[in-house]
């Protein structure tokens, strides 16, 4: 799941949690939408997490040689 759907997930939460006030006899609105809010918290600091690692540089040890330099010499 990317970023998109972890918001989306945390939004559809907040709506159903604050947003509404249906009854339902067996299911509790506002706690799947906390669920929800949850699971879209967790994925928003995965994706944050692993977009984290993927941007490390690790420097070059070769220098850079600039030939067109070396060639006017």
């Amino acid at each position: 799941m990317g970023l998109g759907g972890c918001i989306l997930l945390i939004g559809a939460g907040a709506i159903l949690t604050f947003g509404t006030d249906w009854q339902m006899r067996s299911v509790n609105l506002d706690v799947v939408g906390a669920i929800m809010m949850i699971v879209g918290v967790i994925g928003v600091l995965a994706f944050l997490s692993i977009a984290k690692r993927r941007r490390v540089v690790v420097p070059s040890s070769t220098p850079l040689i600039d030939e067109e330099r070396d060639r006017r010499l």
